[in-house]
């Protein structure tokens, strides 16, 4: 299984992942809320991105972002924090901005935490943003994918979403990774709110169906599959961390897209905003891997899908397998909504301390 998905060999790509999507700047309020904040902490996010952060920062893994920024003091703000992030920036795309905001800007989003009884609440503001005006002729992929050398490819229905352009950039990319031999991973990561206001109503399911029907790995729960794909009415769950009952949807995802050799999901039961039941399982050659569920506490919730996908990326980088891809997954997602912003402050060690159930002692 460790050949699970063809990836090739390090020595011969100078990346191990690239990541195309938007990344905005989230403004986060702390412990307050968004309508009263007097200030807000900045970090730098976009469920694409994060992936490939997460593989730089907690696995050592060479990663790179294809994205658009606003040639500005905003735009230069972000690209100084994917700098601290260790991701590349040699494959972002400026745009000259014209200093008020009318042809192109930096996409924002403010993002409480939550707490107890209180969930966690976002609210984005990225209309006209750069890299929603994204086209699929900007980039040289072949250069890129071909030239360079990359074994892993993410991208996710958040980007796919900004607009029309942004769909045929995600198409032309994935299209170009084939034909070079990338893994191809893909995380629905629905959201309504981008949808339902696509110059074309039937889009999320066309653009996602025709991504999905490319991609070696797809991510995604029940309900992204139903709105996204049309592949849902077997999953009945009563219990939100129960995996069984998407069996039978697998199965039928499986046998309607041939090429995809993974199947993952994260398994989230919210007690509160607080505590949540975690856990994460793949599908690959119809049997199902999952990791342990464990209830964990919650600091900041976002990026703790992102953080499981970088964690189940590395190890299939590594041909460690399905399971250890699993369960490294779902121990990176989970150390993530320990900490505040979008991406996990932690280490391997730290991942591994949790795969094996070292536990949560003090460290001295």
């Amino acid at each position: 299984m460790t050949d699970l998905l063809a990836v090739r060999p390090a020595e011969d790509c100078r990346w191990d992942c690239v990541a195309l999507g938007e990344v905005m700047l989230r403004l986060d309020p702390g412990e307050g809320r968004i309508r009263t904040a007097r200030s807000f902490q900045v970090w730098e996010g976009g469920g694409e991105y994060n992936v490939a952060r997460g593989l730089r920062k907690t696995f050592g893994m060479r990663t790179s972002v294809v994205t658009a920024l606003p040639r500005n003091e905003i735009g230069a703000l972000a690209e100084d924090l994917i700098l601290q992030g260790g991701v590349d920036t040699s494959h972002i795309l400026w745009r000259e901005a014209d200093g008020v905001g009318r042809n192109t800007r930096m996409g924002l989003n403010f993002t409480e935490r939550g707490f107890g009884v209180r969930g966690a609440l976002g609210a984005s503001d990225r209309a006209n943003s750069a890299a929603s005006q994204m086209r699929p002729d900007e980039v040289d992929w072949d250069a890129l994918f071909g030239g360079e050398g990359v074994r892993w490819l993410h991208t996710g229905g958040i980007f796919a979403a900004l607009s029309e352009t942004t769909a045929e950039t995600t198409l032309a990319a994935i299209r170009a990774a084939r034909r070079h031999g990338v893994v191809v991973s893909h995380d629905l990561n629905y959201r309504a709110s981008l949808w339902s206001s696509h110059p074309d109503p039937d889009a999320a399911r066309r653009v996602n169906r025709e991504i999905a029907e490319l991609s070696d790995v797809l991510v995604g729960d029940e309900y992204a599959w139903e709105s996204c794909l049309g592949l849902g009415g077997h999953v009945a769950r009563t219990d939100p961390a129960d995996a069984a009952p998407f069996d039978a949807l697998v199965a039928r995802a499986a046998a309607d897209l041939p090429n995809v050799k993974v199947f993952a999901a994260t398994l989230r039961d919210p007690v509160s905003a607080s505590v949540n039941r975690w856990g994460a399982v793949l599908w690959t050659g119809g049997k199902r891997h999952a990791a342990r569920l464990r209830e964990i506490a919650v600091l900041d919730r976002v990026g703790g899908g992102d953080g499981f996908v970088s964690g189940m990326a590395w190890a299939f980088l590594q041909g460690l397998g399905p399971q250890t891809a699993v369960d490294f997954g779902a121990a990176h997602g989970a150390l993530a909504m320990t900490t505040p912003g979008d991406n996990a402050m932690t280490s391997l060690a730290e991942v591994e301390a949790l795969v094996q159930d070292r536990g949560a002692a003090a460290i001295r």
